[in-house]
């Protein structure tokens, strides 16, 4: 278990480009492939290396966990066919004006936070595919909860300025431990730059040594060099 730096087409904000649960990773087509079967590794999940709508920014247009995937209404047949063959869960593809689900729901295993001003509808479906309650909430004051935090089977890391009120619903919605950080040498909006399961984390290459210490303790991941 660790704590690992990386950077996906140059940029330290691997989360708008990656997303990951228990049992995938999913990064963009034009990643190299040989980085993105070790970051697979790390993670202990199947490589799911494809582009979605055409676009590198997988992370923040889809968003899963281990029971279903969300994905953006404009994913492509080819694009589709890939996750639908390594991804084993519910997959539904939002018939929505909205397309970033990355950073519309915040989801583990155990619940899922939403952005509070998507529809009624829409929370029920994301709930049915996630096989999880899907919760309306914010954070730090904010509704894009999913880049601003990252949830895990261990842990969630939220954005610094978190409400006690907050906490308490992120803690009912995850049922585990809440923490708050930052990523990438002091960026507030964690799940931009951070992706982690159980096994592990991976950081944005800005991100500092005692960022990746809070991530460690947080996500209950051990940190170690890469």
């Amino acid at each position: 278990m660790a704590v690992y730096l990386s950077s996906i087409v140059g940029s330290a904000s691997i989360g708008v480009y990656s997303l990951v649960t228990e049992k995938i990773v999913l990064v963009p087509a034009m990643f190299p492939l040989e980085k993105a079967e070790r970051m697979a590794e790390w993670l202990k999940v199947k490589l799911v290396h494809t582009s979605i709508g055409g676009s590198v920014l997988a992370g923040a247009l889809a968003s899963a966990n281990s029971h279903g995937i969300l994905l953006p209404h404009f994913i492509r047949g080819e694009e589709f066919t890939c996750v639908r063959s390594l991804f084993e869960g519910n997959i539904a593809v939002m018939e929505t004006k909205k397309t970033a689900y990355g950073n519309l729901v915040l989801a583990n295993d155990y619940g899922a936070l939403v952005d509070p001003r998507l529809k009624e509808t829409q929370i029920r479906q994301i709930a049915d595919t996630l096989g999880v309650e899907a919760v309306p909430g914010e954070i730090a004051g904010l509704p894009y909860v999913g880049a601003l935090a990252v949830a895990t089977n261990k842990g969630v890391l939220a954005h610094p300025l978190l409400k006690d009120e907050e906490r308490k619903v992120l803690e009912s919605v995850f049922k585990v431990p809440v923490d708050v950080g930052t990523v990438n040498c002091g960026l507030p909006y964690v799940g931009t730059g951070l992706i982690a399961n159980s096994h592990a984390a991976v950081a944005g290459s800005l991100t500092t040594g005692p960022e990746m210490f809070i991530i460690g303790n947080a996500l209950d991941v051990v940190q170690e060099a890469e």
